[in-house]
């Protein structure tokens, strides 16, 4: 009797739409899967056309592509002797669904549509896919004329049922059913399934990981089993980084864990377990046997077929392991550095450039580069042949080995000071000192020429010169002033992307980097089409205060000594005057509020779902000991009126690598107006009345 099963499951770098890569990438987990013993292969969720399809799903060509790609993996030799459960569209009775489709030796055994989609934050899975809502229901599925051809089968079942193989049962959950309240292993566990599967497309974020990896563990410790879990990782082609994370657990245990980051396309876990460690687990819980009994059964789809051999006894078994978790600065110095590597590659670039200020915002954004540089080598190091094909195409040089990331950064990143008559030389030397010891190419200009000859043309026209307020003129004529400066920076921001590596006899073109993080662009303290405006931006997920223990985490890992100085100066934007020789404009001045106090904000806005009252009303608790009422009233009456005043500005924001449940992304997070009435009469309204009775 068989009782140690061997399993698969698989964290896959998938590109949506790119069929080619996908399927190569699906053909190779099955491979390593095979060769560890496996007889049973889980994949990532549509991992057939790529997570990140979006509207592309509306097109019968997606469709069509991805039965292509199943037909190619029905009928190849290596998927023989092996269940694979792969994820992809199908469209039933003109409904699209997102589906499982499990086979076994050339014959479909299940298509298991998604019964609860994921339609909150960064996800619309209800734009593009309807859910299976009849419950442990099967129906008959007409196959396409290209996989009847291979499989014989003219109809397959497709609907909630599981699989029951010779020795065990298998039932399928999808991503979100294992966040829902309701979530199908529980009613399958009690129906006697023993290994439970989830295909996931879950994006990274700040400190989630632990969440996603709870639930999996706590989904067999009150019910026994298996449970296994894929997910996708790497940049699929948005703001979004799948974080793999793969992982197998049994009675509530972790036995097999992924890695969160890494540079591998293609990343395979196998565990051997016992089915008599289940059996016994569940034998003693007496509640969980007495609901079981009154269980409402699933449909099984019988398979002659074994998970396990028949003489295993001598088979050595998985043993639990204790989950490592990143911290967040890891977790920040990893997660954009694998998200800016794979949009380096895909987008076939020869490199980023950076306007380095010699701030925090941007020298965190330079140092994520320079982990990126970190993680090339050492994967180039451990073996990895994908990476070092992509790095030579990258530098045009086919015999080129990164080993040095001081010295591999010099090929792939570009940083410029942008100096103008406000900057200081503190910021200057900051900005060269980090440059080098990062190793990147760095260009010192000077914008001032072109700010002259802009309002040169303007003085022309209107026959009026602006001043700055130092020098008697208006806010407007201030605020002025200060964006053609930001502005300028990024037209040659821009020029320099294109043209730098013509002018050093290189072939290619540069990425430009933002680095604006989560906090300005909440307020909108920056300037709209400013070198803000980029290609992407690595940090506009990130807080100021993370930032802040990136810079920290880089001094004591990288050894970056500049940062020390970078860290203990006053964020400023260097757009006003300078008064005898020192800056005198500093962010959290300009903006009438703390960093700390934005993130407070941002929070309660976006996760809390608070508007003006509440926010109110929540702060004068949290900060009684600090504020009168009639401070914390002032101070979210100016943030309103800020955030008001300048969300059109979220319109317009560079594409950011999503870390922070409260980013104000307008794309597709954060969906608001950007046209509001930014006297919010009505709402502070009700905050004086409760002022004045306080």
């Amino acid at each position: 009797m068989g009782r140690a099963v061997t399993v698969a499951t698989c964290a896959l770098n998938q590109w949506a739409l790119d069929f080619e890569g996908n399927l190569e990438r699906i053909f190779r987990s099955i491979d390593i899967a095979k060769s560890k013993g496996a007889r049973y292969r889980l994949g990532p969720e549509l991992e057939i056309c790529g997570y990140g399809c979006s509207d592309h799903y509306y097109e019968s060509d997606t469709l069509l592509h991805s039965f292509q790609v199943l037909e190619k993996l029905l009928e190849s030799p290596a998927t023989q002797d092996i269940i694979c459960d792969v994820g992809m569209p199908v469209l039933h009775r003109n409904v699209r669904y997102n589906c499982r489709v499990i086979f076994l030796n050339k014959k479909i055994l299940l298509i298991r549509p998604k019964i609860s989609l994921a339609n909150a934050g960064n996800y619309r899975e209800l734009r593009w896919f309807t859910p299976w809502s009849k419950a442990r229901h099967v129906e008959e599925y007409f196959l396409p004329r290209i996989i009847q051809e291979v499989t014989g089968q003219e109809t397959v079942p497709f609907g909630d049922a599981v699989l029951a193989t010779k020795d065990t049962c298998l039932g399928a959950e999808i991503c979100e059913e294992l966040w829902a309240p309701n979530s199908p292993h529980i009613e399958m566990g009690l129906d006697g399934v023993e290994i439970f599967t989830n295909s996931s497309g879950s994006h990274h974020v700040l400190r989630k990981a632990h969440t996603r990896v709870d639930l999996v563990n706590s989904a067999t410790a009150k019910n026994g089993g298996i449970y296994i879990l894929a997910n996708q990782k790497g940049c699929d082609g948005d703001r979004l980084y799948y974080d793999g994370c793969a992982m197998i657990s049994m009675n509530g245990e972790t036995v097999a864990q992924g890695s969160q980051f890494s540079l591998d396309d293609v990343e395979v876990l196998v565990a051997t377990l016992d089915l008599e460690d289940v059996r016994s687990y569940r034998a003693e819980i007496s509640s969980r046997n007495l609901a079981a009994s009154k269980v409402n059964p699933y449909p099984r789809v019988k398979v002659n077929f074994a998970l396990s051999c028949p003489e295993d006894v001598a088979v050595p078994t998985c043993m639990p392991i204790q989950w490592r978790h990143h911290s967040p600065e890891e977790e920040i110095s990893l997660g954009p550095a694998c998200w800016l590597w794979d949009y380096l590659r895909r987008s076939k670039q020869a490199g980023f450039l950076l306007p380095l200020s010699g701030g925090i915002d941007s020298s965190a954004t330079a140092c994520i580069v320079y982990s990126m540089c970190h993680q090339v080598c050492l994967a180039v190091k451990n073996g990895n042949a994908d990476v070092l094909a992509d790095v030579r195409r990258i530098v045009n040089d086919e015999t080129y080995i990164p080993e040095d990331p001081r010295e591999f950064c010099k090929h792939v990143f570009t940083t410029c000071y942008m100096a103008s008559e406000n900057s200081s030389q503190d910021t200057c030397n900051r900005a060269k000192l980090l440059a080098e010891q990062i190793g990147s190419y760095h260009i010192n200009l000077n914008i001032d020429a072109a700010v002259k000859a802009v309002v040169g043309i303007f003085s022309v026209v209107t026959g009026r010169t602006p001043r700055f307020a130092v020098y008697g003129g208006s806010s407007r004529e201030n605020l002025a002033l200060q964006n053609v400066q930001a502005r300028i920076r990024m037209v040659l921001a821009y020029l320099f992307a294109q043209l730098a590596l013509w002018a050093r006899g290189m072939p290619g073109g540069l990425l430009v980097l933002g680095s604006a993080n989560v906090d300005e662009s909440l307020r909108g303290y920056l300037t709209k089409y400013d070198c803000s405006s980029a290609d992407i931006n690595p940090i506009g997920g990130i807080s100021k205060t993370d930032l802040k223990n990136f810079i920290q985490y880089c001094i004591e890992n990288f050894h970056l000594t500049a940062l020390r100085s970078i860290m203990s100066a006053p964020p400023t934007a260097e757009l006003e005057p300078l008064v005898d020789g020192q800056v005198a404009q500093t962010d959290e001045a300009d903006m009438g509020m703390t960093y700390a106090e934005l993130s407070i904000y941002g929070k309660l806005r976006k996760i809390a779902k608070a508007g003006p009252y509440s926010m109110f009303c929540k702060l004068i608790n949290m900060w009684k000991e600090i504020c009168t009422p009639r401070e914390v009233a002032s101070k979210v009456k100016h943030f309103f009126r800020m955030y008001s005043v300048n969300r059109h500005k979220m319109t317009t924001l560079t594409p950011s690598y999503h870390a922070e449940s409260y980013s104000p992304d307008d794309n597709r997070f954060d969906l608001r107006p950007f046209l509001y009435n930014t006297s919010w009469s009505w709402q502070f309204r009700c905050i004086d009345k409760q002022v004045n009775a306080l």
